[in-house]
């Protein structure tokens, strides 16, 4: 079984799939990222499913990189035998076609070379079992449950049918190359074509060139963040303008354990923090889209129940519910392997801030507020107002019971003070005393109950004396000064509680109880957080040092998880949109600091 970071990522928009550096397609879902895998042998080599194909090569060494601003991922085989190479593509279709093919094309760079092709597919979280149809250049998988979805797998090369699966062994000199194509068996059927394969090759290449060229940034890690960008367009659902968190489920974040979550939903939270990075990089098309679904996320309002839940399924969907998936073994036999998101039923009040932080930006820099949103916020705005006091779930979703978190404090300030600014900008009708009574009653709560004087520091909830790392935001969003002394104090007391080797945990499970069994690494994004901390408060030289040792522990094509493990493994879902969205709003900041400081040196 692959490592997490031993992976690239290929997708189309709808859904995507990870390939590892062996050539093997070992996690895919389909039609849509929330969909039944086809293949998880990432997460059961036996059960799961898969897509390999293999050089016969001896002494092989392996490498694996993108297409130079594209999402076309090339993988490498190297030996004294000779050289292979697979490319690994989706062409994103943007005309509702739903036909999410997966393009694989082998070819001998030198030698002649012997492949054996092995596609098999199990359908269903690898429960529904299927039958095979052998046709002319092609073999047509069909699961049992209808409703699944018919594949097809198309090649250049003769294929058979072997216990179901799809087999298949070839020679190719040097210079000489074969094509496999999986797709929904309802597409025209014909045989595969060199045309064909170009044809997509050249339109997906293009698809990406064209779509990165908006990007605004030139600064000193602009391969970084383009790749970034890159990796968030690919958690973007084309058809419903929603961003999902990751593009996978059950990957842990520490195993052995039960922290093995189903990431493949849109978290209102992650998605506008995500949108809000696309936006200052110059990719305004995403924002609006996800705006736009916001929005229609907005009518169930009433009854005193919360507007908005924490997640939902791409489509807009509510129903989330959260089953074990008993008959996989698990990434690292981390059990149990969930799908679904029991998230959804919590209440976490600071999704209201980031939504409001991110549609106050747009407001200002790109498409003003209109006054069908406008009602919905005042709405939004008006719960907020009221039930900003309540206890919550909080940003990491625990499970031991609701606290009164300060993070989910800090954020009801924002999403208040973000709707008066918005509403004073554009002279929109609103509350505006009742709105900064409640901003002003939750900043003197948070400068009172919530900073410990004694530890100099922010408590992580009202009634504790733990910490933690998402009091990181509290200067990032504006609530405090970067340099304030309550700030600093607090910023010191994180670093010697919460950071190791400059990496960041959210906060110490010593000393909290979340409600789960298992250990944590450290947070990619948390750690991202102190970087921009560091660089608000002055400390550039640190600054920039936690940022270059971040990086480095991205995996061979710049893809970062959720967690960083002791030795630098990669933990928990991938890619994580949260890991990538924090790395490029810190490379922003720092880049700025640092080139208004050389101007001053100059």
């Amino acid at each position: 079984m692959a490592r997490i970071e031993d992976h690239g990522v290929i997708g189309d928009l709808h859904t995507l799939a990870l390939v590892a550096l062996d050539g093997t397609l070992d996690f895919f879902c389909s039609p849509r990222f929330d969909s039944p895998s086809v293949f998880a042998a990432l997460l059961d080599a036996e059960r799961g499913g898969f897509f390999r194909i293999t050089p016969q090569l001896r002494g092989v060494r392996h490498r694996q990189r993108y297409l130079p601003d594209t999402n076309v991922l090339l993988t490498r085989f190297a030996s004294s035998d000779g050289l292979a190479e697979i490319t690994d593509f989706m062409p994103p279709e943007l005309g509702g076609t739903n036909r999410h093919d997966v393009w694989r094309r082998v070819k001998t760079i030198s030698g002649r070379l012997r492949y054996r092709m092995e596609c098999r597919p199990r359908f269903g979280y690898g429960t529904c079992p299927h039958r095979s149809e052998l046709r002319r250049g092609s073999v047509v998988f069909v699961p049992e449950k209808p409703e699944l979805g018919a594949l097809r797998l198309r090649a250049s090369v003769p294929l058979e049918v072997q216990g179901g699966d799809a087999v298949a062994e070839f020679e190719l000199p040097a210079d000489r190359h074969a094509c496999f194509v999986l797709e929904a068996a309802e597409a025209e059927e014909s045989a595969l074509t060199d045309e064909q394969s170009s044809a997509a090759f050249k339109r997906t290449v293009n698809f990406w060139h064209g779509w990165l060229r908006q990007c605004t940034y030139e600064g000193r890690w602009r391969e970084v963040v383009s790749r970034s960008a890159l990796a968030l367009k690919l958690l973007t659902s084309q058809p419903y303008g929603s961003l999902v968190a990751a593009g996978t489920f059950g990957l842990p974040g520490g195993p052995p354990g039960e922290r093995n979550w189903d990431y493949r939903y849109t978290w209102i939270r992650d998605a506008a923090f995500a949108v809000g990075s696309l936006m200052r990089l110059g990719f305004w098309d995403e924002a609006m889209a996800f705006f736009h679904w916001t929005e229609a996320r907005c009518f169930a309002l009433g009854n005193g129940s919360a507007p908005l839940q924490p997640l939902y399924r791409v489509d807009g969907s509510r129903d989330l519910r959260e089953v074990a998936l008993d008959h996989f073994a698990g990434y690292e036999a981390s059990r149990p392997v969930r799908v679904g998101n029991a998230a959804a039923d919590q209440l976490q009040l600071d999704v209201y801030g980031e939504l409001l932080q991110a549609l106050d930006f747009a407001d200002r820099y790109h498409t003003p507020i209109h006054h069908d949103l406008w009602t919905k916020l005042l709405a939004i705005l008006g719960w907020v107002s009221e039930h900003w006091c309540q206890p919550d779930d909080g940003i990491w979703e625990t499970r031991a019971g609701r606290l009164h978190f300060l993070h989910s404090r800090v954020l009801c300030w924002v999403a208040l003070d973000r709707g008066i600014k918005i509403a004073l900008r554009r002279s929109l009708p609103a509350p505006l005393a009742a709105w900064r009574e409640a901003r002003d009653a939750i900043y003197r709560e948070v400068m009172g109950p919530f900073f410990d004087a004694e530890a100099g520091a922010f408590r992580q909830h009202r009634d504790g004396d733990t910490l933690d790392a998402s009091s990181l935001l509290l200067p990032l969003v504006g609530f405090l000064s970067p340099t304030d002394p309550r700030w600093l104090s607090s910023l010191r007391a994180i670093e010697r509680h919460l950071v190791r080797d400059s990496f960041v945990y959210r906060y110490d499970l010593d000393h909290f109880r979340d409600g789960l069994h298992g250990v944590e690494g450290t947070f990619t994004a948390c750690t991202f957080w102190y970087v921009e901390c560091l660089a608000r408060s002055g400390d550039l030289r640190q600054a920039r040092l936690v940022f270059e040792k971040a990086l480095g522990l991205a995996n061979h094509v710049g893809l970062f998880a959720e967690q960083f493990g002791p030795s630098g493994e990669h933990r928990g879902n991938f890619p994580q949109a949260l890991s990538h969205l924090a790395l490029v709003s810190a490379a922003l900041d720092l880049d700025q600091r640092l080139e208004r400081r050389r101007e001053l040196d100059v």
